[in-house]
């Protein structure tokens, strides 16, 4: 034996064994998994759509595949449309585009589509037979291919966003292979756990679309405002108009007449904004620095997951600063105002805010604070939100664009009855969206055991 074969020999016996921490019990005793190339496993489609009238899509990280009109909001393959690559359900395409989840790019397997164009810098393949598509794209979700992709990226994405990786590198991906016995197995138990994250997420999905809902009926009606996205500014020449009573009350309150109509100015709140005046130093803990990135759309409630504390700087004003009382509602007033905030009992003390979010602080005895975060939230409420902007834009808002929005609220029984109907939906919701998130977490430890570990294929 030649030298140069001993070292490729003993290089070969360094290699770790393919084999994962956690396998089926009739697959106990079966040899090691193998390193297949994709250029072994898979055919590449190369077929162009020519003159067939398909839909071109792209591909987006962490979704698959999207049309273009929705991503770009436009189809935007032009004349390069007929050059388009034909992909068929069944087939995988690479994005060389990178992204924060997948750096070296994506792979997603069209599924549900019948047939789609895809631009042709992308990557087509199919598998060839004995090769399971749910085995290989559960290796992809895994980001095997970018882990050996990675040292082939000489520098950073092209002009065009693409990374410099050729068809031969990728092709030259290996992925450990068992049987295609065992494939199957590891695809059926996965899909099992698909469709059970699948249907948790069309519950959470149903329990959303039922509480968007009940929020229009518990609100009254915006006229003419049904078909208006939330985000177009009211017409000038046609101003939206309000009911003065919900569809929907609850019984004891179906004889309480009509609601008022005011203005958060008129109802003489305590309004602030963060200030200014004083750079808070980032801490592992301390103060509670709340940002624009601690309220979302979806709750009044604050993620505080990824929270900021803040240290006072020496010698600071510590007047300059409001902090945060339960029962404040927030409100972001630059990037994309209109962000609804509510202070709970969760939220710790001390806390602050920045100079991007304002807080209303009403008279308990007046509003209740929950009631009117969640008005101002609902979706009626929000095209008069934005139709009492200083520029009707995403620019910012001003202190005195708060004190124009408009309110309608009954009275305080009726407003913590509403609220605290909300509430308990929110709470279910963040129960069930706590159930997918675990499904979620168990689908990836179950797939650290069942395929071998990043090191072992790597190495």
């Amino acid at each position: 034996m030649s030298s140069k074969n001993k070292t490729t020999a003993t290089k070969e016996e360094a290699k770790p064994a393919l084999v994962p921490k956690l396998r089926f019990p009739e697959f106990r005793g079966a040899e090691a998994w193998k390193p297949v190339t994709l250029q072994q496993a898979s055919t590449p489609v190369t077929e162009r759509v020519g003159e067939r009238k398909l839909t071109p899509v792209s591909i987006s990280a962490g979704i698959g595949f999207v049309p273009q009109a929705e991503k770009f909001g436009r189809d935007i393959s032009g004349n390069q449309y007929q050059l388009y690559t034909l992909v068929s359900d069944g087939d995988f395409v690479y994005n060389k585009g990178n992204s924060l989840k997948f750096p070296q790019g994506c792979v997603y397997q069209l599924q549900g589509w019948g047939q789609v164009a895809a631009p042709n810098v992308f990557i087509c393949f199919r598998l060839k037979g004995g090769y399971s598509n749910v085995f290989f794209q559960n290796c992809f979700e895994q980001n095997m291919h970018g882990k050996q992709l990675k040292k082939h990226i000489t520098s950073g994405a092209r002009s065009n966003g693409l990374l410099n990786i050729s068809k031969e590198n990728f092709f030259g991906v290996e992925i450990p292979t068992p049987s295609p016995a065992e494939q199957q197995k590891i695809a059926e138990c996965l899909s099992s756990v698909d469709e059970l994250m699948a249907a948790q997420a069309r519950k959470v999905d149903a329990l959303k679309t039922h509480k968007k809902g009940l929020m229009q009926q518990l609100f009254p009606r915006v006229a003419g405002a049904s078909s208006a996205k939330a985000s177009e500014p009211r017409e000038q020449d046609a101003p939206a108009t309000i009911e003065t009573q919900p569809r929907l009350r609850f019984p004891e309150f179906q004889n309480a007449g009509e609601w008022d109509k005011t203005t958060i100015g008129d109802l003489k709140p305590f309004v602030t904004s963060g200030s200014r005046g004083w750079a808070p130093f980032y801490a592992e803990q301390g103060e509670l620095f709340v940002r624009i990135t601690n309220l979302w759309r979806d709750s009044i409630y604050l993620d505080l997951a990824g929270s900021k504390f803040v240290q006072l700087p020496p010698g600071a004003n510590e007047g300059v600063r409001t902090q945060l009382r339960e029962h404040d509602v927030l409100i972001s007033i630059t990037a994309d105002i209109g962000i609804i905030g509510y202070v709970d009992e969760s939220v710790p003390s001390p806390a602050y805010i920045n100079q991007h979010i304002a807080l209303v602080r009403f008279d308990s005895g007046q509003l209740f604070g929950k009631y009117v975060a969640y008005f101002l939230a609902s979706e009626k409420s929000q095209r008069l939100f934005r139709a009492s902007t200083d520029t009707g834009t995403k620019a910012g808002m001003s202190l005195i664009g708060i004190q124009k929005i408009e309110l309608m609220f009954p009275g305080l029984p009726e407003q913590q009855r509403i609220a605290s109907c909300l509430s308990s939906l929110d709470a279910l919701i963040t129960a069930e969206t706590q159930k997918l998130e675990a499904l979620k977490t168990h689908k990836k430890g179950l797939m650290q055991q069942l395929f071998p570990s990043p090191e072992a294929v790597e190495a």
